[in-house]
């Protein structure tokens, strides 16, 4: 490496690092902290629908007209069905998605963190006609749920 090309790479990289600093200070990047322990093993390896909600302490959850669950009544192909869901519940903290007749019925966890608009949009595979169900944990540690039924005209996880 030439003595010109070493100087261009070194401004390269210490100004991205620098840029990185800038935004860790002024507050719009924070690090995100990962631990074992907040993954759910138990919920994500549930083999039943009343399996995976308890797992997740979801099992007795409310229904709530706050929480938006959008998704086609029938999907052609269940190996990609669309599902968006919007909750208007203040201090909305994590929302899930239950494919209720799945192998394994969790399918999706999000965790959003204070400020971030509680909305989600998640590809599902549905093995045949199901309920699928949208829960919501908020910060008062209440549980809401959504769920709507999607019949499905070709199952999506044969295998």
């Amino acid at each position: 490496m030439t003595d010109f090309s070493a100087r261009r790479h070194f401004l390269r990289t210490s100004s991205a690092s620098t840029a990185l600093v800038a935004l860790a200070a002024a507050g719009l990047l924070k690090p995100v902290r990962v631990l074992a322990a907040e993954w759910q093993r138990d919920a994500f390896t549930a083999n039943t629908f009343a399996g995976a909600l308890k797992a997740y302490g979801a099992a007795t959850s409310a229904e709530s007209r706050d929480l938006v669950l959008n998704a086609p009544d029938i999907a052609e192909n269940g190996a990609q069905v669309v599902v968006d869901i919007a909750s208007n519940l203040p201090g909305s903290q994590t929302i899930a998605v239950f494919a209720e007749k799945n192998p394994m019925p969790l399918a999706a966890s999000v965790h959003f963190a204070n400020g971030a608009l509680p909305q989600l949009r998640i590809p599902l595979k549905l093995a045949e006609t199901m309920r699928v169900r949208a829960v919501v944990r908020t910060a008062d540690g209440k549980i809401w749920h959504a769920q709507r039924e999607i019949r499905v005209t070709l199952g999506g996880c044969a295998g």
